[in-house]
């Protein structure tokens, strides 16, 4: 039999988004984790149409952390190209990502109609997918294929976000089995919703994001004081707050703690839309998951408080709605997507919005290299959207502490969970810059062997 294992970085290495990882095993079975989109870099749509470095109908399963776009928004295209499954994630994480490929649908035809070409994929290839996709809870050992076991820990980063743990046996009689952490995205614990990130543990090898690799984020206290100071300001100018935000997690971490200031008067109370109809259905998924919540949460829950609802919040479903809401006069704060303004409603706010000098456009995570945010984040004072020049002149403000990402610090506490046996860390998902940062923290601080690999690198396990 034979025993060769390997693992290759196809994308996700270089870049914080499109992670995609091949690991191949015993009798040369190959697992992949994630089949995502590489998003917010130039010609990034025509990295996606590439074909994959490996044969989609060869790959045996592929196991999915979570449910963000650049974690999962190339799998219809791989099932397109000939895989046929199995695909295993939390059952948080299928639900999730039902919404995040339905809404993928929409704008990448909407992106192809306007390159005068065929879409990456349709409705059609998307409702393929669930017919191969199967759910594995927490802390349930699933064998996968013959001598390969997978475990599911939290990792705290969007709710059914989970770390895969690869148990390997050896075609050797006498062999140890061999055990592969992939972290997926790491969330920034304690974090106001979910548990803690689970520890590393006994494994061989680690492969882990990097986002935040070299920099860590303003203490939780201070991001919640100044989060009330920008909309106590912006609401005092007369003007408009825009967050654009990510539809899962950070759009509900922040209803909780808009909930939190309104109800403790912290705020004045004024108009709140949540503008996005991925968000509304994703924090519903979220409102049936609260097991999964932390205990505070689950405490304030349990003593009658609906923390996703409070006084002037309004839900808008319809697009029509969505183009009143700058009809109405006075302070107002809108809560839309995208998180990186890449797509999504908030563009149209942030068209209406940033030649204003009363209003404030207010960035709340990781803005990824050629987006419109990193240039707002950069400071530009003029942007193109759908190709007209807009002023800016709102004050643009920004917080990263609200990122679902562990910063620097916490990564490198992270990595130290992991026990003696750990052999090599392998730095992803990152800018260049960041994991190179990391890597070497890692063998700096913890003495432990680490290394940021680039795309299409083949390591021998």
């Amino acid at each position: 039999m034979k025993d060769s294992r390997r693992l290759t970085f196809c994308s996700g290495a270089g870049t914080v988004t499109g992670a995609n990882f091949l690991l191949e095993v015993l009798n040369g079975k190959k697992l992949l984790v994630d089949c995502g989109l590489i998003q917010g870099e130039r010609f990034a749509d025509e990295i996606n149409r590439q074909k994959f470095i490996y044969e989609p109908a060869a790959i045996d399963a592929l196991l999915v952390t979570h449910a963000h776009l650049d974690h999962v928004g190339r799998i219809p295209k791989l099932a397109k190209e000939g895989f046929k499954g199995p695909i295993y994630s939390t059952p948080q994480t299928m639900e999730l990502a039902q919404l995040v490929l339905d809404d993928a649908v929409g704008i990448l035809a909407n992106e192809a109609r306007d390159a005068g070409r065929e879409p990456l994929y349709g409705e059609k290839e998307v409702s393929a997918v669930w017919n191969i996709w199967h759910t594995i809870n927490y802390h349930e050992l699933a064998e996968i294929v013959p001598g390969v076991s997978v475990f599911l820990k939290d990792a705290g980063h969007i709710l059914g976000s989970a770390m895969v743990e690869f148990t390997v046996t050896s075609a050797k009689s006498d062999g140890d089995a061999m055990k592969i952490l992939f972290t997926g995205d790491l969330g920034n614990s304690p974090a106001p919703l979910l548990r803690d990130t689970e520890s590393v543990g006994d494994v061989d090898y680690l492969v882990m994001e990097s986002t935040y690799g070299d920099r860590n984020h303003e203490p939780k206290e201070e991001r919640s004081a100044k989060f009330e100071t920008i909309i106590n300001e912006a609401v005092n100018r007369g003007g408009t707050l825009v967050v654009p935000t990510f539809s899962i997690d950070r759009t509900q971490v922040l209803l909780y703690e808009l909930n939190n200031l309104v109800e403790q008067g912290k705020i004045r109370p004024v108009p709140i839309f949540l503008d996005s109809p991925m968000a509304i259905a994703a924090t519903k998924i979220y409102r049936s998951n609260e097991a999964l919540f932390n205990d505070e949460a689950k405490g304030q829950i349990a003593r009658g408080d609906d923390i996703f609802a409070f006084p002037k919040l309004e839900f808008t479903v319809a697009s029509r709605d969505s183009r009143e809401i700058e009809k109405q006069s006075g302070p107002k704060i809108i809560l839309a997507g995208s998180g990186m303004s890449v797509g999504g409603r908030v563009i149209g706010h942030e068209v209406h919005y940033l030649p204003d000098p009363k209003s404030t456009i207010l960035l709340v995570g990781y803005q990824s290299t050629g987006s419109l945010g990193r240039e707002l984040a950069e400071g530009a004072k003029k942007v193109r959207i759908h190709g007209e020049d807009v002023r800016v002149r709102a004050r643009i403000e920004t917080l990263y502490g609200y990122s679902a990402h562990k910063d620097s610090d916490h990564l490198l506490e992270f990595v130290a969970t992991a026990s003696d046996r750990l052999k090599k860390v392998f730095v992803v998902m990152g800018e260049p810059k960041a994991s190179m940062y990391l890597a070497q923290r890692i063998n700096g601080e913890l003495k432990a062997e680490a290394m940021a690999p680039e795309v299409g690198t083949v390591f021998d396990l």
